[in-house]
């Protein structure tokens, strides 16, 4: 038979007793929110009906069994038992929460298999040459081109010996020997 004890603030302890050992579950709850944890003891069959009291320093059960008492710390610590209250317990039919079912036992567990190893990665293709519209974009040397504007980086100089500069202002075409934009009159580097 299974018992239940309310401890207010929404706390409630299940007791049952399977075969030789006493199981305790704790539960608190507000709403949105449920927990729950269960812990057994070895005590043998009970040989009357649980008994919870509150102490000094928390909740003491009592188990009476036949191999003898015993007193087990629900919550706190360990008082004196001459200062403890009796907090009157509730027979149920079952913990809520709790199967009644027994549990299967497992299956065995498979030899697990060796990893093999991975492959070793295999090197970057180079990107190809892009084109979007009247953008486009090449990686080997790096450049953009996009209309009439051009960008190059690690590039040497064009085969004409000259390599087209922009105003880094406005963008527009300016001569290597040019000192300012001609056409917002920025200063060139």
């Amino acid at each position: 038979m299974a018992y239940q004890c309310d401890l207010g603030n929404n706390q409630t302890v299940y007791l049952n007793n399977s075969g030789s050992q006493t199981v305790v579950t704790t539960a608190s709850g507000s709403p949105g929110q449920q927990q729950q944890s269960s812990n057994s003891f070895e005590t043998g069959a009970w040989t009357a009906p649980p008994e919870i009291y509150r102490t000094p320093g928390g909740i003491a059960l009592k188990i009476q069994a036949q191999e003898g008492d015993r007193w087990i710390q629900i919550q706190g610590q360990s008082s004196n038992l001459s200062e403890a209250s009796s907090i009157p317990l509730q027979e149920v039919s079952e913990i809520p929460g709790s199967s009644q079912e027994p549990m299967q036992p497992m299956e065995p567990m498979q030899p697990i298999q060796p990893m093999q190893p991975m492959q070793p990665m295999q090197p970057m293709q180079p990107m190809k040459p892009m084109k979007m519209g009247n953008m486009e974009m090449n990686t080997n040397p790096m450049e953009m081109r996009m209309g009439n504007m051009e960008m190059r980086m690690g590039a040497s100089s064009q085969s004409g010996g000259s390599q087209r500069r922009f105003c880094s202002q406005c963008g527009s075409p300016v001569e290597a020997s040019d000192r300012f934009c001609g056409n917002c009159g920025h200063k060139l580097s």
